[in-house]
């Protein structure tokens, strides 16, 4: 009923409706994603209050993102059998959960169960393939562009509400710094279950620039997730190209959400930055992260995939192996976040965009949720093993440099695999 109110509204404005569901998309990932930041704000503070180490907490953090990997293909084939809006009730759902435990933690098991299974779980049965999902659903022109600003939001959410959650662990305490992405999720749940739906045509309507074909649409049916997931996978895994992508975005996963999304401020606080001034630096990237998503989105509709990938995760391996080496003053970190910023997620437009064009319209975000499973299953290696280098080192300057490596490695794949590639995508 909401939602046919909302399509009236809209239509006398001369907006389509699938632009209202990429609206409220943005804000369950943005505050879905900022849980999965809260950790690493959260790091340092945690081992001051309860003498824990940093190795300790980035365990939790390493196994949140492998329950994100086992979980996020099968929340693809979720959303395809019961619908996008229960997933975002019970994801939303079990952020609240995950940073309730959080906050009660007393215990090193509890950070285990409240980061590690809860939060891991949350995202993993949301993912990128809500996104991708999403955008292929509701968009056949543009669609490059929502995947574009939709992928801003996972990292905006995570970088944005840093300055905010900081400055309230800094006034009132660690254990207060889980409410924002709490009563953020809390409003998404709601947003959903009035306006959310599944396809254009409950409605009435054509997904955006598109003509209505039955053949594209599967009504939310009782087929099993599980089985659907596993047979997409069988599938896809033949295709070389599904190697490639998830190759190059475990890479990614390792050098953003794990990396530098969980042990930016850690490494700040190595070199007496506090945690209100290194989240600072978060937030300029967050703005110019949204800047390089979208336009990332734009491009990925224009421009060769394969070339737009190589470039960016060549542009990222500069500029960590810049960091480290850098003068580590307020413009030095600053010029960094903004080079960083602009590269930080700007990689999912095209992965997406090649995944569907590989694997098609239904199975294309299945598909895509296993690359992602790839993507975090970097950021856990990194995760943990960033914090247990770190302790074993005392440094993080080693580290970076070699994630800077791997960039370069991923931007040699794309290009010895374009000239094979292009013959296969259906572009």
């Amino acid at each position: 009923m909401f939602a046919t109110h909302m399509k009236k509204f809209l239509d006398q404005m001369g907006i389509h409706f699938s632009w209202f569901m990429a609206a409220i998309a943005f804000l369950v990932i943005f505050f879905s994603s900022a849980s999965l930041a809260t950790p690493g704000i959260l790091m340092v503070e945690i081992t001051k209050d309860l003498g824990w180490s940093i190795g300790d907490v980035s365990l939790a953090i390493g196994v949140l993102f492998l329950t994100v990997a086992l979980a996020a293909p099968f929340g693809a084939a979720l959303m395809a059998i019961i619908g996008l809006t229960k997933v975002v009730v019970v994801s939303g759902g079990l952020v609240i959960l995950g940073l309730a435990t959080l906050n009660l933690a007393f215990e090193k098991w509890h950070l285990l169960v409240g980061i590690g299974f809860f939060l891991g779980l949350s995202s993993g049965v949301l993912g990128l393939g809500f996104a991708a999902t999403l955008a292929t659903r509701w968009f056949d022109q543009r669609r490059g562009l929502v995947l574009g600003i939709l992928a801003s939001a996972f990292a905006a959410g995570q970088l944005v509400l840093i300055p905010l959650i900081a400055w309230i662990v800094e006034t009132h305490g660690w254990r207060y710094g889980v409410y924002p992405p709490s009563i953020g999720c809390f409003i998404c749940i709601v947003l959903f279950l009035l306006f959310g739906r599944n396809w254009p045509s409950e409605l009435g309507l054509c997904s955006y620039g598109g003509e209505k074909n039955s053949n594209d649409e599967q009504p939310v049916g009782r087929e099993n997730p599980f089985s659907k997931s596993l047979s997409v996978l069988t599938s896809s895994a033949k295709h070389p190209g599904f190697w490639l992508l998830a190759s190059t975005f475990f890479i990614c996963g390792l050098t953003s959400n794990g990396l530098i999304s969980q042990h930016f401020i850690p490494f700040c606080a190595d070199i007496n930055i506090g945690i209100v001034v290194a989240s600072s630096y978060l937030a300029l990237m967050g703005v110019f992260n949204f800047l390089g998503a979208t336009s990332s989105g734009w491009l990925t509709d224009r421009f060769n995939n394969y070339n737009l990938l190589a470039i960016y995760y060549g542009f990222r391996g500069l500029s960590l192996v810049y960091l480290p080496y850098s003068s580590l003053d307020a413009f030095s970190l600053s010029l960094w976040a903004i080079f960083f910023g602009f590269d930080f997620i700007a990689t999912i437009p095209p992965t997406a965009r090649l995944s569907a064009s590989f694997f098609g319209k239904i199975d294309g975000p299945i598909a895509f949720s296993w690359i992602f499973a790839s993507h975090q299953l970097g950021a856990a290696a990194a995760a943990y093993g960033a914090g247990e280098a770190r302790d074993a080192i005392l440094s993080y300057g080693p580290i970076f440099v070699t994630a800077g490596i791997a960039c370069f490695m991923a931007t040699g794949l794309l290009v010895v695999f374009k000239s094979y590639g292009t013959k296969l995508a259906r572009e």
